[in-house]
């Protein structure tokens, strides 16, 4: 199987120290020793937004905050990298050819942003597209995909499985409410959706959760599942 994993800032790196990544990695590295093909992508979680806030005060326009928010998802990688040694492309891929070339030759790309005006949640559904990957995990601060935004509706309902489509939809009117917090954004769903892929979001707290999901197809998430698609991977069914 071969799997891209996005890594919320906020998930792998909540403040700076190794515990969180260091379980990440051994997590990739089980995977990575049985034979599943792997592609991760990590977002800039509370720096990003400490850095960008205090950019924003100093003047920086939309473009640069970007930028500086890219950097930071940059650093983050780089601490995953550190901790999976060998097995990691030794620096973040800038473009989705890179990463897939680090697959291609036997590594595991960890990737931050790409490019001003996207999100980790775009680009990890945008690489798990380029790379032809069979399921796409969002390891969030959430757990799951709700039909309103939990943090502020307390009976919002979370739903064991979705479509693509109606994940587009909702993200979509979720996101007209300002401030309220979809579990991936509008533009990694139309490409969820656009990709076919089979597509996992879940509590991303604890690795070895998410690891157990690649595994098995067994979780406490939501399993978006593709246009057509009715039948889990073989290797869910064949353990």
């Amino acid at each position: 199987m071969k799997a891209v994993v996005s890594i919320g800032g906020s998930v792998l790196v909540p403040s700076v120290g190794p515990e969180r990544v260091r379980a990440y990695a051994d997590a990739i590295e089980s995977l990575d020793a049985d034979g599943y093909t792997l592609g991760t992508v990590v977002g800039g979680g509370p720096t990003a937004r400490e850095y960008i806030g205090a950019a924003r005060e100093l003047g920086a326009n939309e473009i640069e905050l970007d930028q500086l928010g890219i950097e930071v998802t940059r650093l983050n990688a780089r601490l995953l990298i550190a901790a999976l040694d060998e097995r990691a492309a030794p620096t973040p891929p800038e473009d989705y050819e890179t990463g897939r070339e680090a697959i291609r030759r036997g590594d595991i790309p960890v990737l931050g942003g790409t490019v001003a005006g996207q999100t980790t949640d775009a680009v990890s559904a945008a690489f798990a597209e380029f790379v032809n990957a069979d399921l796409l995990v969002y390891a969030t601060s959430v757990d799951g995909v709700y039909d309103d935004d939990p943090s502020e509706n307390g009976d919002a309902t979370k739903f064991a499985e979705i479509t693509a489509a109606d994940l587009v939809d909702l993200i979509a009117d979720l996101e007209m409410d300002a401030g309220s917090n979809a579990p991936v954004d509008l533009l990694a769903a139309k490409i969820v959706q656009r990709s076919g892929i089979r597509t996992i979001v879940l509590d991303g707290d604890d690795p070895e959760r998410v690891e157990h999901a690649i595994r098995t197809g067994d979780h406490d998430g939501t399993d978006v599942v593709p246009e057509g698609v009715s039948e889990p991977p073989a290797e869910w069914t064949d353990r």
